[in-house]
């Protein structure tokens, strides 16, 4: 029976300048273009394309473009063609939408309407291409205060320091599990990771054998699941994320389809090779904040102390009351992701309607911990939708130590957002397990882009933080003053705690 949804993507062939050599054939793994050798020509067909760009940034002669179709739905400001091409698809599939990525609704984005200070006259700004400029950051719980013992004229220091993530600049890659992405874009974060002096997140699909070697700037997950988690795991990196909610989809659990669980996903695993790998949605442990600090001091007895454990949670309505339970429950880094976080795999409805902004998260949850007069017992890792380093320092400024990111690693590395991660077809290599598509991704030149971009988004954060007069990223971390709303309401700009612009101190 024909479809009643129209093509969500145009390609054009320029036939005069179409060389017919097939190079679109071979890198559409969704089938968009075909040879037929009985005339020597290649054909397109628009409906198959999810708009992922590869056939026309390889074809040799730009013959090809790739643009919207202008979808004609007969529809108005109520009933959008979004609306009405999602119930077709239910109609004929009778499933649940899946979507990739992050949200792509038209929420308010925060980060856009803040605005960042900058020293004029009376307080000097550095330059930070001749002054030193610090972003070295520590995540992990902090003592109350700091004893010293003086002897011989030598001070010493007397308060047992916790374990700390030392970062060179303050951000890290979250959480992407092997078998959501594949091993070349794994390798490549690690590697990332270890050349830049900071971390990546297994997610929560185990660590496989070959990175062990990158433990060093590994956070090993611990997911409902608890897939591919043995002693050597949690031994083998830097800290330990106890996952109970990601951003994408809070409140509920996750699923890799059974077709991509091969040989080697299967052992890091530790499941039946092609079987779904089913994350329940909750930990069937935890039902409380003590069952949640009985796992935290378990996690650490086991690594004798000597790893942080990072607890990361969803964005949602009462966020700061189960920071502040996270806290007490042990937890010496708190992650927040927020309603635009990534993912390979959500429903749509979940991941466009469930969770809040991580800017109000984060402002409520730092506000909370300083009134209880906890933020020290806690670092706070802020995530979902930074998407870049003027995002970054926003979210210090608003009481965040570091931030994760993911779906900016993924288009350093060639991503092409089309939202089809779930298929297992990724075109640029990163999000499949097929080998012939992993092979796509160049492992050295993934961390060549991944390098630049933390670079670039550091050097970046040293020039607004000399524009600001600060030599350190840690005179910055939950200074509201030196950020200022515009185009928010007033309610808005209580919960973050900023300034309207306009208003001085």
């Amino acid at each position: 029976m024909k479809s009643f949804i129209q093509p969500e993507f145009h390609i054009s062939r320029d036939e005069e300048r179409c060389i017919h050599c097939e190079v679109c054939v071979r890198q559409c793994a969704f089938e968009s273009h075909t040879y037929d050798p009985a005339d020597g020509r290649v054909t397109t067909e628009s409906l198959r394309c999810v708009g992922c760009q590869r056939c026309a940034s390889l074809c040799p002669t730009q013959a090809l473009v790739v643009t919207e179709h202008p979808r004609q739905y007969r529809t108005n400001a109520y009933w959008t063609a979004r609306t009405i091409e999602e119930i077709y698809k239910q109609a004929e599939t009778g499933g649940l939408l899946l979507s990739g990525m992050g949200s792509d609704m038209p929420h308010k984005i925060y980060w856009d309407h803040l605005l960042l200070d900058a020293s004029q006259v009376t307080n000097p700004s550095i330059d930070p291409l001749r002054e030193p400029m610090e972003l070295k950051t520590f995540l992990g719980r902090k003592p109350q205060e700091v004893k010293l013992s003086h002897r011989g004229g030598t001070a010493s220091l007397e308060t047992i320091l916790m374990p700390q993530l030392e970062l060179e600049t303050p951000i890290l890659f979250s959480a992407m599990s092997y078998g959501a992405i594949s091993y070349n874009a794994c390798l490549a974060l690690a590697r990332t990771a270890q050349q830049c002096g900071t971390f990546y997140n297994t997610g929560e699909g185990g660590l496989h054998k070959d990175l062990y070697r990158y433990g060093k700037n590994a956070v090993v997950q611990v997911a409902s699941g608890r897939f591919g988690v043995h002693k050597d795991y949690l031994e083998s990196g830097a800290a330990i994320e106890i996952k109970i909610g990601q951003g994408a989809k809070p409140g509920i659990g996750g699923h890799l389809p059974g077709e991509k669980v091969d040989q080697a996903i299967s052992e890091t695993r530790m499941i039946p090779e092609g079987t779904d790998a089913l994350s329940p949605a909750p930990h069937h442990d935890i039902y409380s904040i003590e069952d949640l600090a009985q796992l935290v001091a378990a996690l650490k007895e086991a690594t004798r102390y000597r790893k942080p454990i990072i607890v990361k949670v969803a964005a949602v309505h009462n966020i700061a009351a189960i920071a502040s339970g996270m806290v007490r429950a042990g937890a010496d880094i708190i992650a927040i992701d927020g309603l635009r976080g990534g993912t390979g795999a959500a429903p749509t409805r979940i991941r466009d309607n469930v969770g809040i902004p991580i800017a109000l998260a984060l402002a409520a949850v730092d506000e909370r911990l300083r009134r209880e007069g906890i933020r020290n017992e806690a670092s706070i890792i802020a995530g979902g939708g930074i998407r870049n380093s003027a995002d970054v320092i926003k979210a210090i400024a608003l009481g965040a130590d570091a931030v994760y990111i993911a779906t900016a690693a993924m288009i350093a590395m060639g991503c092409h957002m089309c939202q089809r991660c779930y298929t297992g077809k990724c075109n640029w290599g990163i999000a499949t397990q097929d080998p012939y598509l992993v092979r796509r991704l160049n492992p050295e030149i993934a961390v060549r882009h991944l390098t630049n971009l933390i670079r670039a988004w550091s050097l970046e954060i040293k020039e607004m933080l000399g524009g600001m007069g600060a030599n350190a990223i840690e005179s910055l971390r939950g200074n509201r003053l030196r950020l200022r709303g515009i185009g928010l309401s007033r309610e808005e700009l209580d919960i973050l705690g900023v300034k309207p612009a306009g208003e001085s101190l």
